[in-house]
This record gives structure tokens, C-alpha cells and sequence, in this order.
């Protein structure tokens, strides 16, 4: 960062304002102050895990583009096979952050995604950009949405099997959401089971199951193949939902505070560069296409990044659409913020579900595993505005509203539920 020092700036200057913490200071002294060592990353290369999907797409470019540098830190993008290892690398240390399920983080702070531990979100790094995929066999019959599932699972009985890729990820509450919305309660009159999101495809085109919910591009991957059709989307679930975060162990961040700022702020900054230009996403896919990273073809990847969707049925069914509420990452910094009640949300989820059998305190929880002080200091770096309020108010697909204010009425107000 040595590059961002300006001549007029002497060492003395530097020294004083560091001394001061940089309170008040302007952003060019404060960079000199960064690179003078007073808010310099304690470990200057860090292991971020990966799970092959669109959304992990700022972790890889602050690395490919070297915005991490900008910031005083290495990033070394780690491919992951499942979300079950990422979590067991970052509680034993082996991953120093990871892109990872926002109901994850919660599920190991509570104990209730296997072993347990005081975590910590730094940021929300992606909004939108999942979807429901059913299979084929089942659209030929008639499900093609959530109503036509549930009639042809009443007229049709059987068990149906469907995935989602971890018991207290958002992939899993988006499909239960969905089921339940319909009619179908989850846990009672389907069956479901986790797997991997690289192995949804391969596993529906061994008629391993009817349906999944799972990040792109293995949606749309599963249309090319001719095998799955996209029944809903995520943001017709709940329009600019949390979807994945930048998460780490509390230890990490007590330990090392200038690195987990430093590396919020490279991650924020690569988002912003993603969504600043239709040039800068069909780069972005290219890049991840990868064998290194998701390996799969661009033009899996690269469609709905841009918002343009399609449905994969025939005949009257068949849908083309441009979708305004695709996968973001940044969005004028809206996304990213790490707001307590998308946190709280999942919470309530869990406890709909049956994955805790008491109340937890909901605040509480949030409060401790979302770092907004953190990401406040991040954005500040990154020069992005931070929103005023650390609730937000969302509509979901059933019509109820979640604002965060009530969350123990919320979670028992649902009919359908464990």
C-alpha cells in the first residue's frame, strides 16, 4: 500500500494520526497510516473456502483482480466439495474465512449444525440468484410451480424425495419456505435429504430425486441438460433475500481485527466491481467458468448473471423472462450490509422446523455473530455508505412481512410447520 502514500504526507504526520487512531482523518493520510503498519492485516495471507457456485464470485476476484493487495492482504481462494467440510476446516482452523450458508454460521454458533462455536458474519456478500428446480418427469405432469407439485403429489402418492445442500443453510429454509407456502409440509409428506451443489445435477439425472434447491448455475445447468425445470426462483420467494456470507469463527476476528477488516473490504470492493458493468459480470464468468472454480461451461454461468432467465419447460409452460431481481453483489452497497434481522430470520426458520426446540434470544444471538462494527470499518475503507437501521422490512412469497420485531410471535405463526 506503500503506492498510496503522498509526498506531502511525512512521517511525523503519519505517526500522529496513527497515534490518534485515525479519527477524523482524511482517506489519503488514513491509507498512509495503513501502510505504516498501525492498522496493517496481522496475517497477510488468508484461506477463504469456496463452494463451486456463482455467488462465490467476489472472493475469487479480489484475488484475480487484486483488490486484495489494495488492502494488505493475500487471498487464497479454497475449493470446497461440500458445506459440511467448509464448516469443519473454518471450526478447526484449516479455512480462516469461507463463502458460506448464512444458516450455517447461526447453525454452529447454536450447536444445532454439528460442532459447536462462537462465529462471526463479517458481511452478506451475494442477495438473490437461487431457484427450485423440479425435475422433468414431474413437469410432464403437470408440476410446474408450487400448486401443480402439490396436486400431482395429492393424486400421485408416493415418497418424493427432494435436496437441499445443508440442514440449516438458506437452501434448505427457501425449499422448505416454498413447500409449506404450497401446502406441503417438508418434514411429514416429502422426504429430504442433503447433497453437495456440483452433485445436484448428476444425482436428479439419476432419478436420485424429484427436486432441489440449490445457487446457480446448477439451476440452469440442469435445463441445458435436459433434465430439470426452474419452478420458482429465490427472489420470488423473498425479493433481495441474504444468501451467502463472508463468515469465520469469533476467535478469528478477537484474534486478528485488521485482517477481517481488511479482507471485508476486498470481498465488498470486488462485489461493487461485479455489478458495476455488464463487461465487468461477463468477465466475472469467464473467470469462474474455470476449472479452478465452478467448472462448468460460461454460458451456464453467464445468462443469469445478466438477468436473463428462462424456464426450461415446452410448450405453453415455456417462460423467457428478464429478471430485474437477479443474483447481485453489491447494488450501490444495499446488499451487503449484515443486517440483524435477515440473521434473526434464519433463527426463526430453525425454530419453525424443529431444529431448536426452544426460543433462543433471538437480538442477542444476531447481535453476537453480526459484526457490523466490522463491516462499518470495512465499508469505510471501500469508501461505501452503510445504511442507518440494522433491521429491514421484507415481504415474502405467503404474504407475511418480516421486519424483525417480533420474532418469537413470527416463528409460531406459521400453520405449516414440524
Amino acid at each position: 500500500m506503500t503506492d498510496l502514500l503522498k509526498p506531502s504526507l511525512t512521517r511525523r504526520s503519519v505517526l500522529q494520526a496513527a497515534a490518534v487512531g485515525a479519527v477524523g482523518i482524511s482517506p489519503a493520510l488514513r491509507a498512509a497510516v495503513y501502510a505504516q503498519g498501525s492498522d496493517a492485516p496481522e496475517k497477510k495471507e488468508v484461506r477463504i473456502g469456496f463452494i463451486p457456485l456463482t455467488d462465490c464470485a467476489s472472493v475469487v476476484m479480489a484475488s484475480v483482480l487484486g483488490i486484495d493487495k489494495k488492502y494488505g492482504v493475500t487471498i487464497i481462494p479454497s475449493k470446497e466439495s461440500s458445506w459440511a467440510g467448509v464448516r469443519d476446516k473454518l471450526v478447526n482452523g484449516e479455512l480462516d474465512f469461507a463463502h458460506v450458508l448464512y444458516g450455517l454460521i447461526y447453525g454452529v454458533h447454536l450447536g444445532t449444525a454439528g460442532p459447536k462455536k462462537d462465529m462471526a458474519v463479517l458481511m452478506t456478500i451475494n442477495n438473490n440468484g437461487q431457484a427450485i428446480t423440479l425435475s422433468k418427469k414431474l413437469a410432464d405432469k403437470g408440476a410446474v410451480d408450487g400448486a401443480g407439485l402439490a396436486r400431482l403429489m395429492a393424486s400421485e402418492k408416493r415418497e418424493y424425495t427432494f435436496a437441499q445442500t445443508f440442514p440449516t443453510g438458506t437452501h434448505a429454509m427457501w425449499l422448505y419456505y416454498w413447500l409449506a407456502a404450497n401446502g406441503i409440509n417438508p418434514m411429514t409428506d416429502a422426504k429430504v435429504i442433503t447433497v453437495p451443489p456440483p452433485q445436484m445435477v448428476a444425482n436428479m439425472r439419476i432419478g436420485n430425486m424429484d427436486g432441489f434447491c440449490v445457487g446457480e448455475p446448477w439451476n440452469q445447468r440442469a435445463i441445458m441438460d435436459g433434465i430439470g425445470v426452474t419452478a420458482v426462483t429465490t427472489q420470488d420467494i423473498w425479493k433481495d433475500h441474504p444468501e451467502k456470507v463472508l463468515g469465520t469463527t469469533a476467535e478469528f476476528t478477537q484474534k486478528y481485527p485488521n485482517t477481517s477488516r481488511a479482507v471485508t473490504a476486498a470481498i465488498l470492493e470486488a462485489g461493487k466491481w461485479i455489478d458495476a458493468s455488464l463487461a465487468n459480470k461477463s468477465k466475472m464468468a469467464e473467470t469462474i467458468a474455470g476449472k479452478a472454480y465452478v467448472n462448468t461451461s460460461v454460458d451456464a454461468i453467464n445468462q443469469r448473471i445478466l438477468g436473463r432467465y428462462q424456464n426450461g419447460m415446452s410448450g405453453s409452460f415455456a417462460k423467457t423472462w428478464d429478471d430485474p431481481n437477479h443474483m447481485k453483489f453489491f447494488n450501490d452497497g444495499a446488499v451487503n450490509f449484515p443486517y440483524l434481522s435477515d440473521g434473526m430470520w434464519f433463527l426463526t426458520q430453525h425454530k419453525r422446523w424443529g431444529l431448536m426446540k426452544e426460543h433462543p434470544d433471538y437480538l442477542a444471538v444476531a447481535r453476537q455473530i453480526n459484526r457490523i462494527d466490522i463491516y462499518k470499518q470495512a465499508a469505510s475503507a471501500a469508501k461505501v455508505s452503510v445504511p442507518k437501521d440494522m433491521m429491514r422490512t421484507s415481504k415474502l412469497i405467503d404474504g407475511t412481512v418480516w421486519d424483525g420485531k417480533d420474532p418469537k410471535k413470527y416463528a409460531d405463526s406459521f400453520k405449516v410447520h414440524a
